[in-house]
């Protein structure tokens, strides 16, 4: 039942980027959204199990489909100078529909005896879809994928409205226009792309190591025991009421909704590798002490250490909220040139479902058979996500999105982003307030 939206998902994979791709961001953004809102109408009027698992599915495939396009289009349309701040939100708000779900469901698991209890959250999925197909017309398409399509001069004019105050003939405009033309005609040369052009060039498998990497350390790094089984974490430390339960799932996901957009507000400032390093360091060193207070509480019943192992969950997702919350979509994105963007945003995605898959179907196992024990290998695993992130993660701050390209396929550069060839974006402040 859980895994169910991921398997929908995992369908969509291989047509979320051609959606993209061929019909555009915003259409694809639409496609996915009517998808979801036929899963809802769905699984709201189930009256047995089948259909409510074939609603599940339905869901998932879409919302692969809307996910593959809404962050392209974010990253491909903001502001140069805003880009990575912006795209770092846009997975951030991930947390707003995790509130709204653990409060709702803290309020309706009351409802004893009527179907309401789970028809009311089902019902309230609908709303970010219906916000979805009803306002994506309202938002311009991606200029890159405009001039990708020969549409020059409608690139043009949504360059001019949202980077330059109308004026089309700025230089920030001219700049940001030309150098996207010839990425993109650069790109063409290379033919029809296909799925092996992820792995065909050096820079690519470059690109694919840490982004492969990244998917599976996100959902790896012990955030998914408390993200899918946190009935089973709290029960092991003593908090069985389902009050408390609930009460304490609801709290951490607004403390983890602060922590991850406070994060994204900085990620050009501080810069993107130093935060994956700063997360990944302070992980593994507060998973060790979650392991210790679990292990004490299960062998010797201490209420402090039970009290101390909540402490401690709610430390590690700071940890995590500060990296991989606001930038395993951003950093993905960014370092992805426009022809095989898609594909391997969707790459990505594939890569999060698998490591999804795993922990639905093998935590919950593991955590019952071995208790605190299994708590170690994740120990080991933080580990040795610390050090590929510190040997492979190259800094991206303060660069287009054409000038990142250049990190992978020729421009010698150091981890920390410093290069002599990194060419400054034209001043733009009599146009950005």
């Amino acid at each position: 039942m859980t895994s169910v939206q991921n398997i929908g998902s995992f369908l969509a994979l291989p047509i979320a980027p051609v959606i993209s791709d061929m019909l555009g961001r915003r259409k694809g953004i639409f496609v996915g959204g009517i998808f979801m809102l036929g899963g809802v109408a769905l699984q709201c009027q189930s009256v047995n199990i089948t259909q409510f698992i074939l609603a599940r599915g339905t869901i998932g495939f879409g919302l692969c489909i809307s996910i593959n396009a809404a962050p392209l289009l974010i990253t491909e349309l903001a502001y140069p100078t805003q880009r990575g701040p912006i795209t770092a939100i846009y997975n951030t708000n991930w947390y707003v529909g995790s509130i709204l779900a653990a409060w709702t469901t803290f309020g309706t698991f009351r409802m004893e005896g009527s179907s309401w209890s789970w028809r009311i959250p089902s019902v309230l999925q609908a709303l970010p879809s219906l916000l979805q197909v009803t306002l994506i017309w309202f938002c311009p398409e991606s200029p890159r994928w405009l001039i990708a399509k020969g549409k020059d001069m409608e690139a043009k004019q949504v360059l001019g409205k949202y980077h330059g105050n109308g004026n089309i003939g700025h230089p920030l405009v001219d700049y940001e226009y030309n150098e996207i033309r010839e990425a993109i005609s650069m790109e063409k040369e290379v033919g029809q792309i296909s799925w092996m052009a992820l792995f065909s060039t050096p820079g690519n498998r470059r690109r694919m190591r840490i982004i492969v990497a990244l998917a599976f350390f996100s959902q790896w790094s012990g955030n998914g025991l408390v993200s899918y089984y946190i009935n089973l974490i709290l029960e092991s430390v003593g908090v069985t009421e389902t009050a408390t339960k609930t009460l304490i799932n609801g709290c951490l996901q607004i403390f983890n909704l602060i922590m991850a957009f406070t994060s994204a507000l900085f990620v050009d400032r501080i810069g993107r590798r130093k935060l994956f390093v700063i997360s990944n360091a302070g992980m593994l060193l507060v998973f060790v002490g979650w392991t210790v207070t679990s292990a004490v509480f299960q062998e010797t019943g201490s209420k402090a250490a039970g009290s101390a192992t909540i402490a401690m969950i709610f430390i590690f997702f700071a940890l995590y909220d500060i990296a991989y919350t606001p930038l395993l979509i951003a950093y993905t994105i960014e370092i992805l040139p426009f022809k095989i963007r898609a594909k391997g945003f969707a790459a990505m995605s594939f890569t999060v479902t698998l490591g999804l898959i795993f922990n639905q179907y093998v935590n919950p196992v593991a955590l019952e058979k071995l208790g605190w024990k299994y708590y170690l290998i994740y120990v080991g695993w933080l580990a040795f996500e610390l050090g590929f992130i510190f040997l492979y993660l190259l800094e991206t701050k303060g660069r287009t999105l054409e000038q990142t390209a250049m990190l992978f396929d020729g421009e010698p550069e150091g981890r920390n982003g410093d290069s002599e060839s990194k060419q400054p974006i034209p001043s733009c402040s009599d146009t950005l307030i």
